[in-house]
């Protein structure tokens, strides 16, 4: 019996729901494996109570089975699990397919007991991110040598795991190589093929994905014109202008654009040094409904889906981080920042202000940038060549003529300005403001503000001064035991404390 596609298995599950057949399909033999993953999607669709108020469920049951046939045919047309030219992470069938030796398992798995005590076989493969069937003849066979002993049964033919001394000295030793016992590493080549498939320069933006991500934003159009183009190339952008203009809000929302979400491990495999690369610090999970989960259950744990990372690195980058770190008490490897912010956007906030001198941080960076691919160094002396797959923009206050040679600038072919707002957009963006902080826009207020703290000495507008000024008017009010109004009494005084040193 040849096995069923996802689709397949619904449309069949479908025809002999019980408002199309009144008779139940009969069930796989149990002699025919069933992939694990599989596994997970149909009984998610057949759980639930089977009997009772059947009639009064069918068409509950129906819909869920319509809502997954939906899903699964939208991954489909839209590249996911189906597309052969998608990457999509299948969960592996057996241990081989995983690229990791026994050895490699062992080592994760001893070192984990040895930490934790007592687990159970399922907790076990729940922490490496290696299927349960796949380990439980491993843990079998380890019993049966004596490394491992049964505490106790579990449910579903488990039991409680514990580490013999045997074993024990066998643990330390590893740990003592590397303590590292999370989710099993996924092979570098796995990993290469994954950025090649999901490639920032695969992706494209249009006029109407610009205005949906920047929609929080006053931007003009002019400034949305230089935008696009610069994201589409995929390469990099100098954003330039005065400080408080929105040259960070505006490099933060870039990723966004694409409106897609990417596959990484949780940890790398090379040449025997384990890199974690997934950083919750900077990377979101993507967040997925029930018909998700359901769906894609059948993708390998080892893997993490990510909204396209976004990564930022200020005035505190040094070049240690720009290479793979080893931490010498854990000897667990850390991912350079761009690596993990591959297939998404690497913003140099406040460039020119780093602790790394500005030529150094360029040379670094000046082949990477033409070749889109990088060097970096693993701690036994061997150079890797890795990805160099994001969009680089550098932000600053600093011209970038004087901060850079021609030969770098020639490398970031496009360097967009922002501009002072106009006066109409200032006022424009104290409307927007005001009701975010409890405040009703009084445009006589503003235009007291504009004609004396600004026309009459000269200042410049800055996109960051409404958000500025009106939180210090609400303070104001607060502090005053008054509603929280625009008045130009409070206007004097936010001026007074925001500028007194501008």
């Amino acid at each position: 019996m040849s096995k069923l596609s996802p689709t397949e298995y619904l449309e069949q599950l479908k025809r002999n729901s019980p408002q199309q057949n009144k008779s139940v399909a009969e069930p796989k033999p149990a002699s025919e494996p069933a992939d694990v993953g599989e596994n997970l999607l149909f009984d998610s669709i057949l759980s639930g109570p089977r009997q009772g108020a059947q009639a009064s469920k069918s068409n509950l049951g129906e819909k869920r089975i319509s809502n997954l046939l939906d899903r699964v045919n939208s991954l489909l047309s839209e590249g996911g699990a189906g597309n052969k030219d998608a990457f999509y992470p299948h969960a592996p069938r057996s241990l081989q397919a995983t690229k990791l030796s026994e050895d490699d398992i062992e080592k994760l798995v001893f070192k984990y007991l040895l930490t934790k005590g007592v687990a159970t076989g399922r907790k076990i493969s729940d922490q490496i991110k290696v299927s349960f069937t796949l380990i439980d003849p491993l843990l079998q066979r380890w019993k049966a040598e004596q490394f491992l002993d049964l505490r106790n049964s579990a449910e579903m033919g488990d039991y409680y795991y514990g580490i013999t001394d045997k074993a024990r000295d066998r643990a330390r030793r590893y740990a003592e190589e590397c303590s590292y016992c999370g989710a099993a590493p996924v092979d570098f080549s796995d990993y290469l093929e994954a950025m090649e498939k999901q490639s920032i320069a695969h992706q494209s933006v249009s006029e109407e994905d610009l205005k949906r991500a920047f929609q929080d934003l006053l931007i003009s159009p002019n400034l949305l014109d230089k935008l696009g183009p610069a994201i589409n190339s995929g390469r990099g952008m100098f954003l330039f202008g005065e400080p408080g203009n929105g040259k960070t809000s505006i490099a933060e929302r870039v990723t966004s654009c694409f409106g897609s979400t990417i596959w990484i491990p949780r940890s790398l495999l090379i040449d025997g040094d384990i890199v974690r690369l997934f950083d919750p610090g900077l990377h979101e999970v993507a967040e997925s409904n029930d018909v998700d989960a359901a769906i894609l259950a059948s993708a390998d744990p080892r893997w993490v889906e990510i909204v396209r990372p976004t990564v930022i690195a200020g005035g505190e980058l040094t070049m240690a981080e720009l290479e793979i770190s080893q931490n010498q008490m854990t000897r667990v490897c850390e991912a350079p920042l761009q690596l993990k912010s591959n297939c998404g956007t690497l913003v140099i906030d406040d460039f020119g202000r780093q602790r790394m001198p500005v030529d150094e941080l360029l040379n670094r960076w000046i082949v990477p940038l033409e070749k889109r691919y990088d060097f970096l160094n693993m701690p036994s002396g061997k150079k890797i060549r890795v990805p160099f797959d994001q969009l680089i923009v550098f932000s600053t206050n600093l011209e970038p003529k004087d901060l850079v040679d021609g030969a770098f600038l020639r490398r970031i072919p496009y360097k967009i300005e922002a501009l002072d707002p106009t006066e109409e957009q200032f006022i424009k963006l104290f409307e927007i403001m005001a009701p975010k902080f409890g405040m009703e826009f009084d445009r006589q207020a503003i235009d007291y503000l504009v004609e004396t703290h600004y026309r009459k000495v000269n200042r410049p507008f800055r996109a960051c001064q409404p958000r500025d000024l009106l939180l210090q008017v609400r303070n104001f009010c607060v502090y005053k035991g008054k509603k929280a109004v625009m008045s130009p009494q409070a206007f004097d005084f936010a001026v007074e404390n925001y500028f007194s040193v501008m």
